[in-house]
């Protein structure tokens, strides 16, 4: 897909891995990017359209859609961790994670794809994590959620192909966004520029499953073995 000219909608856009998509697609030459937060207030980035979105009110997903009826490319961005395991974790917050990672970017997805159709198809990228494919003790919640926005993404491709429209998720791992250097300042983390550049690198060349890392390679593989969990490295592993 050519980004030079597309008019794109990201979620989450106010912080973060969504205002990084935002800028760099300006700077790819995209026409128009509608930056949405559930506070829009927040957004703070020159040459967008800033849309109020929250991907879990079924109200305001129809509004942004009816707003962006000349979308090409949806970035299903909008995210939550709220560290809670499955057993003993607050259920409250184990619906809320999937609220947001699984029916809203499902909500998102039904409402744009016949809008992406009408436009030519497009394309939807849908920010994944190696949490799709690895358990993660003290965040086991944010890993089913994840692992359900996977074959999510995998359905949703199958479903669209007709109306041409590439599909497309992203999977990578610890990256220094401002949740994780809150839980985890010591651990190895990609830089958000370089994620967001191979992710809008892969939709340019329409790749359905961008593996950003390796922290993401190395999950990928793992599915061929014995399930095990995901443990984080420190600077201090990395460099002894």
């Amino acid at each position: 897909m050519q980004l030079s000219g597309a008019t794109a909608l990201v979620t989450g856009a106010n912080r973060d891995l969504g205002r990084h998509f935002a800028r760099e697609l300006l700077d790819r030459g995209a026409a128009k990017v509608y930056a949405t937060a559930r506070r829009p207030e927040l957004v703070d980035l020159p040459g967008v359209e800033v849309l109020p979105l929250d991907v879990t009110d079924p109200a305001s997903v129809a509004a942004a859609a009816a707003v962006a009826g000349d979308v090409t490319l949806l970035v299903n961005n909008a995210g939550v961790s709220h560290g809670v395991n499955l057993v003993d974790g607050d259920l409250s917050k184990i619906r809320a994670t999937l609220d947001v990672h699984f029916y809203g970017t499902l909500a998102m997805i039904r409402a744009f794809a016949p809008v992406l159709g009408g436009n030519g198809g497009g394309a939807i990228l849908n920010v994944l994590s190696n949490l799709s494919w690895l358990s993660y003790d003290g965040n086991n919640a944010y890993a089913v959620a994840k692992s359900a926005e996977w074959s999510l993404t995998n359905g949703v491709r199958l479903e669209l192909a007709g109306q041409g429209t590439l599909v497309s998720g992203l999977v990578f791992g610890p990256t220094a966004t401002e949740t994780m250097r809150t839980h985890a300042s010591d651990a190895v983390m990609n830089d958000p520029v370089d994620i967001v550049r191979t992710a809008l690198d892969g939709i340019e060349a329409g790749t359905t499953e961008i593996i950003a890392d390796r922290f993401g390679a190395e999950a990928k593989a793992a599915l061929l073995g014995p399930p095990r969990g995901f443990v984080l490295e420190t600077v201090t592993r990395a460099a002894g």
